[in-house]
């Protein structure tokens, strides 16, 4: 039995409500409804109804308490205010919907808390943290605190913009972001930033950069830092390490005002199994599934959700709609769907239990996946979900009226794992590997996709993308520039992990901050100048992005050239009205009169060239575009004979104010 030791002297205002005292449930803020709707999976506010809430009973201000443990046969609550005694404040049941309620009088926001639960089964007493809190103690501390979440916001204009600005037609560029790591103060013992203080400098980065949204690794309250977040007690709390919940309202909505969309990486796959959480709630699996073939995660060592209680169902879509409506985040990125689809994800032969129908796929997990999408947007529909899938399960990104599990976007595993085992070749090999590049185009379409160069591919000794690239130092910049213009310039939607945009050579980690004195340097600074021209080009260049989910929005010019490794494709808008011309040649070899046909006759302007020496390349070029000739060529009646500069990407546009009688 964990019992807290920050025990002090009971408070002398704080009065109590024992189980047997008539009316105790006269101040339930639990109707029959809500009873009814929670125990059918229903309830997808519960953030109101459980956990801790300030309030004034017949003229006496103080907490009312919620929680749900079915399996106890006590539940008492426990703070500073009674010494952190199990018994003096006692809960009691509220009929038999598992839910233990309680009115203390005399105490209030900020006040510290758990519960301490006696189980019907063999004896088990556990101090818990509140399954609800909305704020809790800087962990390696665990208890619970009450708090006034109120907040004055300013983003109303964001919000009523949002639907449009997140349509799949606009631009999504996303710059993902551990907290903890991205900039530290030195004179303090390198302790990060606060919330508060990560507002200012995190936006003026991100529109340095030109990125549409940022991407926080989970925020979520966790105990271990080392998970990253990943390994989730408080899924209705902001981590307490960084600040207080307005502090964390406070930068979500300067990014706003900023014009700077919100994504929250948020994980319902699993938990972990820290005493003060939510495993053997109350001396039983509630949770979690009780076989651990179900229950428990191999590679994680943690619990599985239960998806098939309606409790638990209720429990978890109210906390991601909690983030949307008490948060205004804008998008939920959802964590290693795979594991959640597959009942023998990660898992040998016997280690696993089939469906009812004999196969591996998770039907209560897909049934809570749907649920999830279709409260999302049917709650708020400006904003998107995203699933990071790694398998080839199919429509994922599709509604659930035709089947599918109705997120908005899908993370295209397939094309990132493609796309850095080709650069990550000798440019002399790379022509045995030039259907890495080329064969995405197969797929592209049957998902709404978003590209992710994440976190997941610069840790545990795979280095740094700098790192990853062949060659000298400027061919590994050459490359890496490649790499991003490549990124930018296919369809679908675009994921960055920090400190890659100005190219850190020492891989991540979550316990130091990023190098940020590298951009004393020439070439990180050109790296980090071409990553925002192009974030900026595909912004505001219409045939970039508007076509990212519609076939109609790419279309091959030459994919054959795997001789000199160069490749050729137009990117359009869906209505046609508008393309680009994108040309790579992903050797360092200069390639003259490099011919390429092109569906208008008349001037083509150079819009963009990676190899342009303000970010670090050898000025290898086309002087500004190149007009037509009447030569046909890939299929087109007009061609232009370009200059491709060696590891470099060019992207063209047609400009009638400069074509020629």
């Amino acid at each position: 039995m964990a019992r807290t030791p920050e025990a002090s002297g009971a408070r002398p205002d704080a009065g109590s409500v024992a189980p047997d005292v008539p009316g105790a449930g006269a101040t339930s803020l639990l109707t029959d409804d809500d009873l009814y709707l929670f125990n059918e999976g229903s309830h997808f506010r519960l953030s109101d109804k459980l956990g801790a809430h300030l309030r004034t009973v017949d003229g006496t201000d103080g907490v009312q308490f919620g929680v749900w443990a079915p399996n106890a046969e006590q539940v008492s609550v426990m703070g500073d205010f009674n010494g952190w005694d199990p018994d003096t404040h006692q809960m009691a049941p509220r009929g038999v919907s598992g839910i233990w309620e309680l009115f203390v009088p005399g105490i209030g926001h900020g006040d510290t808390y758990k519960f301490h639960i006696r189980s019907r089964h063999q004896g088990y007493r556990v101090d818990k943290a509140d399954p609800m809190a909305v704020h809790t103690e800087t962990p390696a501390k665990t208890g619970s605190k009450v708090w006034d979440l109120s907040y004055d916001w300013h983003d109303d204009a964001w919000l009523a913009d949002r639907e449009r600005a997140q349509s799949l037609e606009q631009p999504m560029s996303v710059y993902e972001l551990h907290l903890g790591s991205w900039r530290t103060v030195p004179e303090e013992d390198n302790r990060p930033l606060n919330y508060r203080e990560l507002a200012e400098p995190l936006i003026e980065h991100i529109e340095a950069l030109g990125f549409t949204h940022v991407e926080f690794m989970p925020v979520t309250e966790h105990p271990f830092g080392g998970s990253w977040g990943y390994q989730v007690t408080g899924y209705f709390a902001p981590t307490s390490r960084f600040g207080t919940p307005q502090d964390f309202k406070y930068l979500v909505d300067q990014l706003h005002q900023a014009g700077i969309g919100v994504i929250l990486d948020w994980v319902p796959s699993h938990f972990p199994s820290d005493e003060h959480g939510l495993a053997y709630f109350d001396g039983t699996h509630l949770y979690e599934h009780a076989d651990p073939r179900k229950g428990y995660h191999p590679d994680w060592n943690s619990y599985i959700f239960n998806y098939g209680r309606p409790e638990v169902v209720s429990f978890l879509l109210s906390s991601a709609l909690f983030w949307l409506d008490e948060y205004h985040i804008d998008a939920i990125r959802v964590d290693a769907v795979a594991s959640m689809l597959y009942l023998d994800y990660s898992r040998k032969e016997g280690e696993w239990i089939p469906n009812e129908w004999g196969g591996n796929e998770n039907l209560e997990a897909i049934a809570f996946l749907r649920r999830f999408n279709e409260e999302v947007y049917a709650s708020f529909p400006g904003v998107q979900t995203i699933a990071e899938e790694s398998t080839a399960w199919p429509m994922v990104s599709r509604p659930t009226y035709i089947g599918g599990l109705g997120f908005g976007m899908k993370w295209d595993m397939g094309w990132m794992h493609d796309s850095l085992a080709y650069f990550q070749e000798d440019p002399v090999h790379r022509k045995y590997h030039h259907d890495q590049l080329t064969f995405r185009a197969i797929y592209a379409f049957t998902e709404n996709y978003t590209l992710p160069l994440s976190h997941d591919e610069v840790v545990h000794g795979k280095g740094s993308l700098l790192t990853k690239m062949p060659g000298d130092e400027w061919q590994k910049f050459a490359n890496l520039r490649a790499l991003y213009a490549y990124m930018f310039t296919q369809p679908g939607k675009k994921l960055l992990f920090m400190g890659q945009e100005f190219g850190q050579w020492q891989e991540w980690s979550h316990e130091r901050s990023l190098d940020w004195h590298l951009l004393h340097h020439d070439r990180h600074r050109g790296l980090m100048r071409c990553l925002g021209d192009l974030a900026r080009l595909y912004r505001d260049e219409p045939a970039l992005h508007d076509g990212d989910v519609a076939p109609s929005g790419f279309a091959w010019v030459d994919a054959t050239d795997w001789e000199q490794s160069v490749i050729a494709y137009r990117r359009r808008t869906r209505d046609g009205s508008r393309e680009v011309l994108v040309v790579l040649n992903l050797t360092p070899v200069p390639r003259e009169n490099y011919r390429v046909g092109v569906p208008t006759r008349g001037y083509w302007a150079e819009r963009f060239n990676s190899d342009a020496t303000e970010y670090g390349g050898s000025g290898t070029g086309n002087h500004g575009g190149a007009h037509t000739t009447p030569l046909p060529y890939h299929g087109h009646d007009h061609s232009v004979n370009l200059s491709l500069p060696p590891l470099g990407v060019l992207v063209l546009s047609h400009d009638p104010s400069q074509t020629r009688d």
